[in-house]
Protein backbone atom coordinates (compact mmCIF):
# COMPACT_ATOMS: atom_id res chain seq x y z
CA UNK A 1 0.00 0.00 0.00
CA UNK A 2 1.06 3.46 -0.58
CA UNK A 3 1.38 5.90 1.42
CA UNK A 4 -1.28 8.28 0.06
CA UNK A 5 -3.58 4.90 1.16
CA UNK A 6 -2.14 4.44 4.32
CA UNK A 7 -2.97 8.12 5.05
CA UNK A 8 -6.34 8.07 3.83
CA UNK A 9 -7.70 5.05 5.60
CA UNK A 10 -6.03 6.49 8.83
CA UNK A 11 -8.03 9.35 8.71
CA UNK A 12 -10.80 7.76 8.37
CA UNK A 13 -10.29 5.64 11.14
CA UNK A 14 -9.42 8.76 13.28
CA UNK A 15 -12.62 10.02 12.41
CA UNK A 16 -14.79 6.78 13.08
CA UNK A 17 -12.77 6.88 16.48
CA UNK A 18 -13.75 10.21 17.42
CA UNK A 19 -17.34 9.86 16.14
CA UNK A 20 -17.29 6.68 18.75
CA UNK A 21 -15.76 8.53 21.62
CA UNK A 22 -18.41 11.31 20.95
CA UNK A 23 -21.41 8.89 21.03
CA UNK A 24 -20.45 6.76 24.06
CA UNK A 25 -19.67 10.05 25.69
CA UNK A 26 -23.02 11.10 25.30
CA UNK A 27 -24.27 7.95 26.11
CA UNK A 28 -22.23 6.56 28.91
CA UNK A 29 -21.24 3.72 27.50
CA UNK A 30 -17.87 3.45 28.30
CA UNK A 31 -17.02 0.58 26.02
CA UNK A 32 -17.46 2.42 22.75
CA UNK A 33 -15.55 5.50 24.23
CA UNK A 34 -12.43 2.74 24.48
CA UNK A 35 -13.09 1.15 21.09
CA UNK A 36 -12.90 4.82 19.54
CA UNK A 37 -10.03 5.57 21.35
CA UNK A 38 -8.25 2.21 20.00
CA UNK A 39 -9.95 3.15 16.64
CA UNK A 40 -8.45 6.55 16.97
CA UNK A 41 -4.95 5.15 17.63
CA UNK A 42 -4.89 3.28 15.04
CA UNK A 43 -5.95 5.77 12.58
CA UNK A 44 -2.51 7.78 13.80
CA UNK A 45 -0.47 5.32 13.69
CA UNK A 46 -1.52 4.23 10.15
CA UNK A 47 -1.20 8.05 9.08
CA UNK A 48 2.23 7.93 10.52
CA UNK A 49 3.22 4.71 8.22
CA UNK A 50 2.22 6.72 5.33
CA UNK A 51 4.20 9.52 6.32
CA UNK A 52 7.07 7.35 6.82
CA UNK A 53 6.48 5.57 3.48
CA UNK A 54 6.29 8.46 1.82
CA UNK A 55 9.92 9.47 3.43
CA UNK A 56 11.45 6.32 2.02
CA UNK A 57 9.62 6.77 -1.44
CA UNK A 58 7.28 3.62 -0.55
CA UNK A 59 10.79 1.32 -0.44
CA UNK A 60 9.07 -0.33 2.83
Amino acid sequence: MGELTEKIKGNANEAAGNTKQAVGDMTDNERLEREGERQERKGEAQQLKGEIEGALGNDI
